[in-house]
């Protein structure tokens, strides 16, 4: 086996793949020093354990999304405008940064209950940002006033969220297209009879 240069931001990486692939509990630190050409050993000079990566990677998606609701959030206009700005920053998070987006999405719930629970935290942090858009929306007039917006939230993000398991930036539908659809079909169900 040749050994070679790992960085920490390489080791990570590779995990965030593997646990992608296989999931947390099917990765092992042995296939993550293979993946790296390391001796399982050898890994333990950039991180004390698995749990350790699977944290760092979990956090880096949290950023991630994070980051693009903030983005969304500060686009001029209105709330479908809004809305719109935060399901094409859930696509761009996802398809962009799959790995990450995947183990964020998935194996979350491996974390230890504290790590866990800042995770939970983050996540409720961007749906509120959903939920915010979406009460906008609702008191402008833009939105049906029959909406819950937290469950609404919810609809939304399991919708974006799903993406990952069957979207293929080589398939029938550009990305475009792709967050066109999934805002039309959102918009769909909360726009206000005018």
């Amino acid at each position: 086996m040749v050994t070679t240069r790992n960085s920490h931001a390489d080791v990570v990486a590779a995990a965030g793949r593997l646990f992608a692939e296989r999931g947390y509990h099917g990765t092992s630190m042995r296939d993550l020093g293979r993946e790296l050409g390391l001796l399982g050993s050898s890994l333990y000079a950039h991180v004390e354990s698995k749990q350790d990566l699977l944290v760092e990677v979990v956090e880096e998606g949290a950023r991630l999304f994070e980051d693009s609701a903030r983005t969304a959030m500060l686009e001029q206009g209105s709330a479908r405008e809004r809305l719109r700005a935060l399901v094409t920053g859930h696509v761009d998070v996802v398809l962009d940064h799959l790995d990450i987006a995947r183990t964020f999405l998935n194996e979350a719930r491996a974390l230890d209950v504290t790590r866990r629970a800042r995770v939970i935290e983050a996540r409720d942090h961007y749906e509120a940002g959903f939920r915010s858009v979406l009460q906008e929306g609702i008191a402008s007039g833009e939105f049906r006033r029959d909406l819950d917006p937290k469950t609404t939230s919810i609809f939304v993000l399991s919708i974006l969220n799903a993406i990952e398991r069957w979207y293929h930036p080589s398939g029938a539908v550009g990305r475009d297209e792709l967050v066109d659809r999934l805002t039309g079909f959102v918009l769909s169900g909360v726009i206000a009879d005018r």
